[in-house]
């Protein structure tokens, strides 16, 4: 699946991957994460989209990206929108789609293979698109959750695809292990909507 004289490079939803890790039951250990796929190839990047609630005194996710930005991730990030549903629950919406897909886009000459950390059908465009320009893609989600983590059409597109559950071992964490946060200002997180 990976010659290790490829160019690889990571582009990590970060609200599916989330998701999906919580499906399933465990936490990344993004330190992990990253040793993980620089013994498949040549890592060349590693990106990680999240919106931001940028008006809020404390953030949950705040500490977990200024660990990135500091330990080999480049972080893209975007003010979130804070609306109230019908039900009076308070969400928050950031959708990063567009942003991945141009970073990815623009680095279509370097990279060899792209891994994509999302089960968001609207990636399948993205794949079929450097699938074109003879790029490598694998996705990485999980049909191990009821309902599956992945779109079926993004699945099929992908060159390969990689269930999380199967890198469990290698890049997880028991969330016992995860470090106390403040849980009261943390809003629910929305799937279908990519927000928190």
């Amino acid at each position: 699946m990976f010659d290790p004289r490829e160019k690889i490079a990571l582009f990590i939803d970060g609200a599916n991957l989330y998701a999906t890790s919580r499906a399933l039951g465990f936490d990344i250990d993004y330190r992990k994460l990253l040793a993980s796929f620089q013994k498949r190839g040549y890592l060349l990047r590693a990106y990680y989209y999240t919106a931001l609630a940028e008006d809020q005194e404390y953030s949950s996710i705040r500490p977990l990206i200024d660990w990135l930005d500091y330990n080999g991730y480049k972080v893209v990030t975007k003010p979130a929108k804070e609306f109230t549903d019908s039900t009076g629950r308070r969400k928050i919406k950031g959708n990063m789609d567009i942003e991945l897909a141009i970073d990815a886009l623009e680095l279509v000459d370097v990279v060899d293979h792209y891994v994509v950390f999302s089960g968001d059908g609207d990636f399948r465009t993205l794949v079929e698109a450097l699938q074109r320009k003879g790029r490598k893609v694998s996705v990485v989600s999980t049909i191990q959750s009821q309902p599956p983590m992945i779109s079926d059409d993004l699945r099929r597109q992908a060159d390969n695809f990689i269930d999380l559950a199967s890198l469990k071992a290698e890049v997880g964490r028991d969330p016992s292990e995860r470090p106390p946060t403040r849980r009261s200002d943390k809003p629910e997180f929305d799937e279908e909507d990519d927000t928190y």
